[in-house]
């Protein structure tokens, strides 16, 4: 007996090396096989979780996020413990005593999945956090023996590459936790509101309950199952010692209340975030525009943005007003369930504070609606009295006499809600007043002349109506926006504000188009005049006549220096403003003439630091030695170079801005001109009317507006820049103007002043009320005689041409006849 004892006992040791010799050889074979091809583990080291790139604007609020996924990357060491704890115990208590793998947790699942194989269950997983880190970055997401052994194998070498917290670390920023929140700072501001550091023990356990299968335990579709789930993590926190069964009864007694994301102030400003969005695009690339997690500075002034806004919704307004109705969105028969069918309504984009209404009945006095909700209303007389018929070509038809001229019952209109002072002086019943959505279109760009920062943008109406940006994207003709620069041009080859150009009918051959013949608007002649005058009263004579003696190749070397000569071609309507330009290029061409003359780029963006604070892009790379360090003086402020190039003479700049403040105070400007407050600019028309314009500025701001239809089409009789895009530019100035205040021009040494003639140029006789004092580049005065470009001498004795020579009411800014060029485009 004890012989066959003893056998038995050598075979079964026998048969258990063997086993255990097979194992290790089938254990050495799997790795080979399933070990080779596998994804490099060592990128881990390397990780950088994509994260959201967060825009601020000026004041520190957040403009604009971009990102793909909502993450928020925190270090180990700022995860507090309690969150730890519940992730460590709902999903690998073992975590920093194991290899890598769990054994007794892999058995338990195995056995598992023979049950489950039997019965044609879904299979488990039974998976480490070093498993779940090896399958999230570098496998798939697939149910298999075959994937379960090449995370077993990335397990172990993972184990070996990084630490246990360098692991749990990379889990606890890359889990999904639903709700689009990748990372348990991203989950713990999506449910709770709060940062992980005010987290509680059953707001913890919560979100350690959601890694297995977040939509299952949804804290409001799946409530109980959720609450279920919770209490789970927070017993198994007691099982682990990692809290008291007391505080455990509290915490599982305690409500699931769920807060959401915390709304933050943001700054509004769509058009102007797409901008960053594209210069950050241009500059990092997609990945890192979306992944990055860059903070970035805007230049934004979220002040100047709202009145930008402000400005130009009320001018399109304005302007759509006063050329008429429309008609009725729709109609709706009564005779049926009309409240059902106005709820059904399609309300048409950029209603902004409109409601849609429909017309239930009339009386000549009184029109009585109904709004969506159900609430009834009026509409007085009054209030739509402005509501002429619009017919071709932006004309209108005779003034209405009664509310049943404009509105019928049936009819769906949009309607604002009248003002406090409004409804103080009308009758009290009578609370709303016919509106419409404009149809015309526009932009608004605020930049400081001196830096090209852009601090306002406003592309259009309405962002929601339309994404296509007017002040960077439309190419339009400027029209009479571009004559400063043939001014320039003149003033920097030696001629003056007081140099006389001949205003008489001329006929210039143009290659491929033949003769033309320009005119001016009023379609009167005016004789020599002042170089000044032509630029205020934007006479198209005399520039073409000026361009044609100066050569447009001269011009377009002078515009090429502001940003503008490519947009110019070689020929004398382009003295008329016959290129395409954007607004904003516009802008930053005027903005060199604000400045002194020197070159400014427009940025939308001042800083960029990367995810780990360091500074990457800075608009003004100026090197400061003595703004920090031992350099510093704390007294004094430090004095940084200015390497701007310059782009125009400063004294003939100075001149030009002289001559575009008599734009504002005495020619096509003259609307927006505010006592005491020095501003300069142009006003900007093309032919037809197509496209209105009016760019200035102020010692520290400047401006450009561009209104016109987005399918080019005529404004209207007598509209151009100065009435349609001047006002838009004089609304926001004025409220501005504390926020950026301006101060009068300076003037740069080695200029003299003489008192000259408007009319003539030259020195005045007697009491001239036109006299102006003019500014000289020194031995440029003129004495006894001036010479007349285009028309030989003229001295203190010459007629001007027509007694009109000084007509404060004529301002030329149009042709009369069409510009040899094709149309603008938007395009």
């Amino acid at each position: 007996m004890q012989r066959v004892f003893s056998t038995f006992f050598k075979i079964s040791l026998f048969a258990g090396f063997l086993s255990a010799f097979l194992a290790i050889v089938f254990g050495v074979i799997l790795m080979r096989g399933y070990g080779r091809n596998l994804p490099d583990h060592a990128i881990l080291t390397k990780y950088s979780p994509p994260i959201t790139t967060r825009v601020h604007a000026g004041d520190g609020r957040v403009l604009a996020e971009f990102k793909r996924e909502h993450r928020l990357f925190v270090p180990i060491q700022e995860i507090p413990q309690v969150v730890r704890v519940a992730f460590l115990s709902a999903e690998d208590k073992d975590f920093y005593q194991h290899p890598g793998i769990d054994a007794q947790a892999l058995t338990r699942a195995t056995l598992r999945n023979v049950k489950s194989m039997v019965t044609g269950r879904r299979l488990v997983g039974g998976s480490t956090i070093t498993q779940q880190v090896a399958k999230n970055f570098l496998l798939t997401n697939e149910i298999s023996y075959e994937r379960k052994i090449k995370e077993a194998i990335l397990s172990f070498r993972i184990e070996r590459a990084l630490t246990k917290d360098q692991i749990f670390e990379l889990y606890l920023n890359e889990i999904y936790l639903g709700e689009g929140s990748y990372g348990v700072a991203a989950a713990a501001m999506t449910y709770f509101g709060k940062s992980l550091s005010d987290l509680t023990v059953p707001e913890a356990a919560y979100l350690a309950a959601l890694p297995k299968a977040p939509s299952n335990y949804h804290p409001v579709r799946h409530r109980d199952s959720a609450i279920g789930r919770r209490n789970w993590v927070i017993n198994r926190m007691v099982e682990d010692s990692w809290i008291d069964s007391d505080n455990a009864a509290i915490a599982a007694a305690s409500p699931l209340y769920i807060t959401g994301r915390p709304k933050q102030e943001r700054v509004i400003a769509s058009w102007f975030s797409e901008e960053v969005r594209r210069e950050l695009k241009n500059l990092y690339g997609e990945a890192d525009l979306y992944g990055g997690g860059m903070s970035v500075r805007a230049t934004i002034d979220p002040k100047l943005q709202s009145l930008a806004d402000k400005a130009l919704i009320e001018g399109l307004e304005s302007y759509d007003r006063r050329h008429g109705w429309r008609g009725a969105l729709g109609k709706i028969n009564l005779e049926e369930n009309w409240l059902d069918e106005l709820n059904k309504f399609q309300p048409p984009p950029g209603l902004h504070d409109r409601q849609i209404a429909l017309v239930i009945s009339t009386t000549p006095a009184v029109a009585y609606i109904t709004l969506a909700n159900g609430s009834k209303g009026t509409i007085a007389f009054e209030e739509l009295k402005w509501a002429r018929k619009r017919l071709r070509n932006q004309r209108i038809g005779s003034t209405p006499e009664t509310v049943e001229d404009v509105l019928e019952a049936g009819d769906v209109i949009t309607v604002k809600p009248l003002s406090k002072d409004d409804r103080e002086q009308a009758d009290p019943a009578i609370k709303y007043k016919l509106d419409q959505i404009p149809n015309i279109d526009g932009a608004i760009v605020a930049m400081d002349p001196h830096t090209g920062r852009v601090l306002a943008m406003s592309g259009g109406y309405s962002n929601d109506r339309s994404q296509f940006n007017r002040a960077t994207q439309a190419k339009r003709q400027p029209g009479s926006a571009i004559k400063p620069f043939i001014y320039l041009s003149a003033l920097e080859a030696g001629h003056t504000p007081a140099t006389l150009i001949l205003d008489a009918p001329i006929v210039v051959n143009i290659p491929g188009y033949g003769l033309w013949k320009p005119q001016n608007y009023s379609g009167r002649i005016y004789g020599p005049s002042p170089m000044r005058v032509g630029l205020e009263k934007s006479r198209n004579l005399m520039t073409i006549r000026l361009a044609e003696y100066l050569g447009i190749d001269s011009i377009i070397k002078t515009a090429d220096r502001f940003g503008l000569g490519q947009k110019m071609r070689p020929e004398l309507g382009s003295a008329l403003g016959s290129g395409e330009v954007t607004l904003l290029e516009l802008t930053s061409a005027y903005a060199m003439l604000a400045n002194g003359g020197l070159k400014i780029t427009p940025s939308f963006v001042d800083s960029v630091h990367d995810r780990n604070g360091h500074l990457i892009f800075r608009h003004d790379n100026r090197e400061c030695v003595a703004c920090s360090g031992t350099e510093a003086n704390p007294i004094f402020p430090p004095e940084i170079p200015d390497n701007r190039e310059r782009v125009a003479d400063p004294l003939s700049r100075y001149q030009l801005v002289s001559m575009m403040q008599g734009v504002v105070e005495n020619g096509t400007g003259r609307r927006v001109q505010m006592p005491g407050r020095p501003l300069a600019g142009k006003t900007g028309t093309t032919n037809k009317a197509l496209d209105a314009w009016f760019i200035g500025f102020s010692s520290n701001l400047t401006v450009g507006v561009f209104v016109g239809f987005d399918q080019p089409r005529t404004l209207g009789p007598r509209e151009g820049g100065g009435s349609v895009a001047a006002p838009i530019f004089g609304n926001f100035m004025r409220e501005a103007w504390a926020i950026k205040p301006g101060a009068p021009f300076k003037t740069p040494p080695g200029l003299e002043f003489v008192r000259v003639s408007r009319l003539t140029g030259l020195p005045p006789k007697g009491r001239d009320q036109s006299a102006v004092l003019e500014a000289f580049v020194p031995g440029t005065r003129p004495l006894n005689g001036n010479r007349v470009i285009g028309g030989g001498l003229s001295d203190t004795t010459t007629e001007i041409v027509t007694p009109a020579s000084f007509d404060a009411d004529s301002d030329d800014e149009v042709l009369g006849e069409e510009l040899p060029t094709r149309e603008a485009s938007d395009q």
